[in-house]
């Protein structure tokens, strides 16, 4: 009997010893086979077919917990990936975002400077008090600042005596830059004073040479020759030239030159932002021009000028006078804004594009007449213009 009994659990087969005693079918986890059969002394079973268990569960075990570890460093590298992703978005929209204010900052730039130029020459035109006409843009520029600190809206700088000690060659430099090229412009068409002012990068190596010691390398020396050869064909070829017009527009980037270079010696670890600093450079510039330009031309031809003005235009020449200070200001304030955002290359090629549309713009406005040989020579002038930029990089 005990025979039997062992002979009938013999007869047992393996499916039976699994099979679950529910009829309802129970999940499957199928399990890869393996390359080999696995062998036992009491059995034989071949992988390879899948093999299919059933749950755990389903037999009556505890569910098995997954181990934490893992999770948790699925999750930390998912979460890690996320902040990646995120990182690179932010990037991308502050590069875009950079680029968008820059674009903003050059496109109002060029365009105040159109508006003041057509003014400016306007008001020349019709009041040929060059002296004055400086001196009414620098007091309104430094009223509209020190308005501005007063009430607020734009926060005042903090300066001491050290930082106005390294101003004043600056704006001395400034001032005389200032009062040549509006003198040039109230003796030459607008489009002549900013050709000869696109040979400004001549006067800049000559110096840092000649005075400095500074030595460029030969793309830089040669990309002053289309400079020079241009503006020369251009004045040359200039149906109203005018000498005491180029004169003033060649002191002009003599005096422009030395500003920059005062201005990079002294201003070295100054903390004061490009709007501020061009505030404060009006403010003493104002004060050192005033007393020229009293001496120079005087309240008694001012008056008959203005009074001759008034009658000739009408109201109309109070607004362009009061148009001509505030875009003189806006334009030089933004242009040193953007000095604060982008690389001196950049604003170099930027006051490139910026002489072209004043040139093109007031050839249109005023109706300049242009040969094309003096087209070339601006065209020669201002592309060697571009090609020092891209040397002096």
């Amino acid at each position: 009997m005990i025979s039997a009994v062992k002979q009938s659990a013999l007869a047992l087969g393996t499916a039976d010893l699994v099979r679950p005693k529910s009829l309802v079918a129970a999940p499957r986890i199928s399990i890869l086979p393996s390359v080999c059969a696995v062998k036992n002394s009491n059995f034989q079973l071949s992988t390879r077919k899948p093999l299919y268990l059933p749950s755990l569960e389903g037999l009556g075990f505890p569910s098995v917990v997954k181990p934490r570890g893992l999770g948790f460093k699925r999750e930390a590298y998912e979460a890690d990936r996320s902040e990646n992703i995120e990182i690179s978005l932010q990037e991308a929209r502050s590069a875009a975002g950079q680029k968008l204010k820059i674009g903003i900052y050059f496109a109002t730039w060029w365009a105040l400077n159109v508006v003041f130029n057509i003014y400016n020459k306007k008001v020349l035109n019709a009041f040929p008090y060059p002296w004055l006409t400086s001196t009414l843009s620098l007091a309104t520029g430094s009223l509209m600042m020190l308005v501005s600190w007063a009430t607020r809206i734009a926060e005042a700088p903090q300066t001491d005596f050290e930082f106005w000690k390294a101003l004043a060659p600056v704006a001395v430099a400034h001032t005389i830059g200032h009062v040549a090229a509006t003198v040039s412009m109230s003796k030459v068409a607008v489009s002549f004073t900013h050709i000869i002012k696109s040979g400004e990068p001549a006067f800049s190596v000559l110096v840092s040479r000649l005075l400095l010691g500074e030595t460029f390398p030969l793309p830089v020396y040669l990309s002053l020759v289309p400079i020079i050869g241009g503006c020369a064909l251009a004045a040359v070829t200039e149906l109203n030239f005018n000498m005491t017009g180029f004169m003033g527009a060649m002191i002009s980037n003599l005096a422009f030159v030395f500003r920059n270079i005062f201005s990079k010696r002294g201003m070295k670890g100054k903390s004061v932002g490009g709007m501020n600093y061009y505030a404060c450079l009006s403010i003493l510039s104002l004060l050192i021009l005033t007393p020229f330009a009293i001496a120079i031309e005087g309240p008694q031809m001012w008056a008959a000028g203005w009074q001759k003005a008034l009658s000739q235009i009408g109201p109309h020449f109070v607004w362009w006078v009061a148009a001509q200070s505030v875009f003189y200001h806006l334009y030089n304030q933004v242009s040193y804004m953007s000095l604060d955002e982008i690389s001196p290359l950049t604003f170099s090629i930027g006051n490139t594009m910026k002489r072209i549309s004043v040139i093109v713009s007031s050839i249109i406005i005023f109706h300049t007449p242009v040969q094309p040989v003096n087209a070339l020579g601006a065209a020669i002038a201002i592309l060697g213009t571009f090609l020092y930029s891209q040397a002096k990089q």
